[in-house]
């Protein structure tokens, strides 16, 4: 089976590699990851987004491994556009995160009108940081809390 997920991934935390994990148990996985033109220049707080060739291979890292550990091959392929890779005929299964099932949705949608297969769309839960929030790569921009969701103590 082939599954696409994407995603800008700066930086890399517990909540994607759990995205990564649950994607290579069903397939090979190709990660589309955002472009520097598409990923956002701004969050909640201002902050630039790493270079697509840092989070490139920052992320060929992290794949690395997991991808060994289950067998299966990988790609990163640049993502232009919000729906991207996942609209082309190959996959069988879209990994998402809860808040971004809805573009799966307009993903079939896209599919159907082409003529394709719908995806299977999977929705990974968040991974909680020690304080019962969502771990997100802003929270770790700004210091609140570091990859693994620890809270950083600013005292």
């Amino acid at each position: 089976m082939d599954v696409a997920l994407g995603g800008t991934f700066d930086p890399v935390h517990d909540g994607h590699r759990r995205l990564f994990e649950r994607a290579f148990e069903l397939g090979d996985v190709t990660v589309g990851l955002t472009s520097d033109e598409l990923a956002p220049k701004t969050r909640d707080v201002e902050r630039r987004v790493r270079s697509f060739d840092d989070r490139k291979a920052d992320l060929e890292t992290e794949l690395e491994s997991i991808a060994a550990d289950h067998d299966r091959a990988f790609e990163v392929r640049k993502l232009e556009s919000p729906t991207g890779i996942a609209t082309e005929p190959q996959y069988d299964y879209l990994v998402v995160s809860p808040e971004t099932r809805e573009g799966g949705t307009r993903i079939n949608e896209i599919r159907r009108e082409r003529g394709h297969d719908a995806l299977d769309v999977v929705v990974v839960p968040h991974v909680l940081a020690d304080d019962g929030d969502i771990i997100s790569s802003t929270r770790i921009v700004t210091g609140e809390i570091d990859e693994h969701g620890t809270v950083i103590d600013g005292d």
